[in-house]
């Protein structure tokens, strides 16, 4: 129970510390262009881990059991980001981070058919639901008339599909790896992935935008840290449901920072969302013994 304990609260963190590298993310787009931005998410982020590591065991736990699993999920990591840090030069980061929702449903799903966790039909009732949500958000012409829907909006939606991979494999990983080996490979290949195409989109920072490109570094090899940390102590069917917290930051974020203020129809969506979420935390019944 107390591991259990552990996992939701280093989520949690996990979770706070997302939002503030989505909100930086957003400001830095206006400056520079994504593959940059991504670069330093990347390369930051693993050497933040590296030199984190290197300091509290003293080497650099790089070998793996499993590298090509590792490669994939850091890959996919990659596609993720590329994908919604394109929609926040977009769309409003509240709407984006609600869209997004729909990862934790997915994981969920995934979990029970991929990893055979036991997902109760009330948890499958909550991934409906809270599928149902993403596309009030998404506003089809067949249920919301006036203006479509701004094409970014359906960006959020692959980068869920893909996360949803990333937390299985993050999860399986944790069976197979250390930790600390997974943590380090978070980074790897996509900050190599992310240089190689560095060249043809670079633009000199200030002092300042240094300083800013290194913090998002830092605060994506601590989130995602944090986040391998949580799997590592507790099942993805408790964890997905954790998420939900962010679409709160997510809002108040775009509201203090940005000045983008929800509609009715992403508050509508937001909500059943947020039902489909507390469906899916919910516990299921234990089965009586018969005598």
């Amino acid at each position: 129970m107390q591991s259990r304990l552990a996992g939701v609260a280093l989520q949690l963190a996990a979770l706070a510390t997302f939002v503030v590298m989505d909100t930086i993310i957003k400001l830095l787009t206006a400056h520079f262009a994504v593959p940059q931005v991504m670069w330093a998410r990347f390369l930051f982020g693993f050497l933040t881990v590296t030199i984190a590591l290197r300091i509290a065991t003293g080497h650099v736990p790089w070998r793996s059991r499993a590298p090509g699993l590792q490669t994939l999920r850091s890959l996919i990591l990659a596609a993720c980001n590329y994908l919604f840090t394109v929609a926040l030069v977009h769309i409003p980061l509240a709407d984006a981070t609600a869209v997004g929702f729909a990862s934790p449903l997915l994981t969920v799903a995934l979990a029970a058919v991929w990893l055979k966790e036991r997902v109760g039909w009330r948890r499958w009732t909550g991934v409906v639901v809270g599928l149902l949500g993403v596309l009030v958000l998404l506003r089809p012409p067949f249920l919301f008339a006036g203006e479509p829907v701004h094409w970014a909006m359906l960006l959020p939606l692959g980068t869920a599909a893909l996360f949803a991979v990333y937390q299985i494999l993050t999860r399986k990983l944790a069976s197979i790896d250390d930790p600390r080996t997974t943590i380090l490979h978070t980074s790897l290949a996509a900050a190599i992935v992310t240089s190689a195409i560095l060249p043809g989109a670079w633009s000199w920072p200030s002092a300042g935008g240094w300083g800013v490109l290194v913090l998002l570094g830092v605060l994506g090899g601590v989130g995602h840290g944090l986040m391998v940390l949580a799997f590592a102590r507790a099942p993805v069917s408790l964890l997905a449901p954790m998420s939900y917290t962010q679409m709160i930051w997510a809002v108040l974020a775009g509201m203090l920072v940005f000045a983008d203020y929800p509609d009715l129809v992403t508050l509508l969506g937001m909500v059943v969302i947020a039902v489909g979420g507390l469906l899916v935390a919910l516990p299921d019944r234990a089965r009586k013994a018969t005598p």
